[in-house]
């Protein structure tokens, strides 16, 4: 073989050595180039699906609009008026005209049965024998309204029955969110009661934010935050089996705060009021939620079913926590509405919001006049 051939062919060798190194060095960029390019674009498409990056995959729920607070609160009265209960019973002797020893009798043991207590249920009876004596009066449209004017001092309209949710201002001048604690006994709703809060606050056009401090309910979690994701609001919460709820709760508060959001509801494990190591906790929750601003609002969740027990609970409650008013669920559908006057001659509590039915937007804020009209209906 010729000498220029043999130079040609090693000259082609080690150009080759040399060249493929490089190509190869190219094809990995350009296949790295290529991977970069698909991950941002996988990016992209996850931002757009708003997929968080928790380790849980999130299932996008559809926002739901809540019903107005008129609106509800309209068909609350309507609901009441038809449900019955001690109403009805009032209005059957009031209607017989003239009325016997045996009537009154009957009209203040109605009272007792719908639990609005001895105290109260004196008070009204002798009250309203005394004026229609005074006028002489046998018309049952005229006593109906006495009666009316009675009970509504004892429902007492002039008591502040609205929310206080004032952001606080600190000496820094950094406005916090408010805050509501929920608290209460096992099985009176209390987890669904804050959810249908938040509710009525998104109707409001309050930005919320919720806090699931019932750690000791597996369940309790979960159910809160698909009510909060029913209205577009975030749940903070601990995957942690047995959790602090004082450190769910402050963390919930911080996240509010962080956020600038207007309302924080803190929901709670329900427990008895004769456990004194777990109204302790809830004393402490509060504490905890303090270290940022007062907590506005201490909400009792009581059963109106339940009657006058509910009258203990909330005196023990109110020991630990400060209870600023309350809200009676189940309230449709019972004889026992009389705890609304109880529980205020009582305590000096204020019934602040009702609940009637099982629907999402069947908690409505608590109308004294309304109530007491519905109950004899005006």
């Amino acid at each position: 073989m010729d000498t220029p051939v043999i130079i040609a062919i090693v000259v082609a060798v080690v150009l080759a050595l040399l060249l493929v190194p490089v190509l190869i060095g190219v094809i990995k960029k350009n296949a790295r180039r290529e991977e970069l390019e698909r991950r941002a674009e996988q990016r992209e498409e996850i931002t757009e699906a708003g997929e968080q990056p928790a380790g849980r995959v999130e299932t996008a729920v559809a926002i739901e609009q809540p019903e107005s607070v008129p609106s509800r609160m309209q068909r609350l009265r309507e609901r009441l008026a038809t449900s019955g209960g001690f109403g009805k019973a009032i209005l059957a002797i009031i209607s017989r005209g003239d009325l016997s020893a045996g009537d009154w009798e009957e009209l203040e043991d109605t009272l007792l049965m719908a639990d609005m207590g001895l105290d109260s249920a004196t008070e009204v009876m002798d009250s309203l024998r005394q004026r229609v004596k005074v006028e002489n009066t046998k018309d049952p449209e005229r006593v109906r309204e006495l009666l009316r004017e009675e009970l509504l001092k004892l429902v007492d309209p002039t008591m502040d029955r609205s929310l206080n949710l004032t952001r606080a201002e600190d000496a820094d001048g950094v406005v916090h969110p408010a805050s509501v604690l929920m608290v209460g006994v096992n099985g009176t709703g209390k987890t669904t009661t804050v959810g249908k809060l938040a509710r009525l606050l998104r109707a409001d056009g309050k930005t919320v934010i919720l806090g699931a401090a019932d750690t000791f309910r597996a369940a309790a979690a979960d159910q809160l935050e698909t009510w909060g994701e029913r209205v577009g609001v975030e749940t903070v919460r601990s995957d942690k089996e047995g959790a602090d709820p004082a450190s769910v709760a402050f963390d919930a508060v911080h996240r509010a705060d962080e956020e600038g959001v207007d309302v924080v509801l803190v929901d709670t494990a329900g427990r008895l009021q004769n456990k004194a190591g777990l109204m302790d906790e809830l004393g402490k929750i509060k504490r905890v939620m303090e270290r940022t601003a007062p907590v506005n609002e201490v909400l009792l969740v009581l059963d109106a079913t339940t009657g006058q027990n509910g009258m203990q609970q909330a005196r023990v409650f109110g020991e630990v926590t400060g209870i600023t008013g309350i809200v009676l669920t189940k309230l449709d559908g019972t004889a026992k509405g009389g705890i609304v006057m109880s529980v205020q001659r009582e305590l000096g509590v204020p019934v602040k919001l009702v609940g009637l039915g099982e629907g999402p937007d069947d908690l409505a804020p608590f109308d004294a006049e309304g109530f007491v009209d519905s109950i004899l209906g005006n």
